[in-house]
C-alpha cells in the first residue's frame, strides 16, 4: 500500500505511548518555546479508528519569526513545510522514512489553536461521535482510497457539524484547557 492510499485502521494502544515518547523529545529540544505540545487528531482518541499519523499541536506565542521553533525542530529532522497553504499555522513533517507525524505549530490562545483540543475532548467525552466519525471515516477512504483531497473534503461538513455540538458542549460544561500533554 502507497503512503498517499488512504488506510484507517482500529485504534492502536501504542499511539499514546508514541505520542509521550515524542513529546518528551519536542519538550527536551523546545523548551519554552513550546507553551503547550498536545496529542491532537484521531491518534488522541482512544477507541477511534485513524490513519496512523501522530498529529502533534505545539502553542507558541509567536508564528514569526519561526526560527525559535523551526531551528529546534528541524535539529530533530522535522521537515519545515513553508508552502503549507494555511496561514493560521506551520506546518513539519516527519523524517525521511520515519513513522507519519505531522507537527502543527499555532499561536497559543487563538481560534486555530483551541479547536482541535475542543474536538479531540469533545471525541473523547462522547463516544457516540467518535463511533460516528469513524464510520464516516472508514466509508470515506473505501471511496476516496487514492484522493486525499476528495477524503478531507468530505469529511469538512460532519466535522463542522461536530464542532458546533462542541461548542455546546464547552457552554454547557465549562470546558476549558486541561494541562498540556508535554
Amino acid at each position: 500500500m502507497s503512503e498517499l492510499t488512504i488506510h484507517v485502521e482500529p485504534y492502536d494502544e501504542a499511539w499514546p505511548r508514541q505520542f509521550t515518547e515524542l513529546g518528551q523529545r519536542l519538550r527536551e529540544a523546545l523548551g519554552d518555546v513550546a507553551q503547550r505540545i498536545d496529542h491532537i487528531g484521531s491518534t488522541a482518541v482512544p477507541g477511534l479508528a485513524a490513519k496512523p499519523v501522530i498529529d502533534v499541536q505545539i502553542s507558541v506565542e509567536a508564528l514569526e519569526p519561526v526560527d525559535p521553533f523551526r531551528d529546534p525542530l528541524e535539529g530533530l529532522g522535522f521537515v519545515y513545510r513553508a508552502d503549507n497553504a494555511e496561514r493560521t499555522k506551520r506546518y513539519f513533517r516527519e523524517p525521511p522514512g520515519a513513522r507519519r507525524t505531522h507537527i502543527h505549530v499555532r499561536k497559543s490562545g487563538s481560534f486555530s489553536q483551541q479547536i482541535p483540543l475542543l474536538f479531540r475532548d469533545y471525541l473523547r467525552a462522547h463516544s457516540d461521535a467518535a463511533e460516528q466519525y469513524a464510520a464516516l471515516k472508514r466509508e470515506l477512504a473505501g471511496r476516496f482510497a487514492d484522493n486525499r483531497a476528495a477524503y478531507t473534503d468530505a469529511k469538512e461538513p460532519w466535522i463542522w457539524d461536530a464542532i458546533r455540538q462542541a461548542d455546546g458542549w464547552a457552554q454547557q460544561t465549562g470546558w476549558e484547557l486541561g494541562p498540556t500533554d508535554a
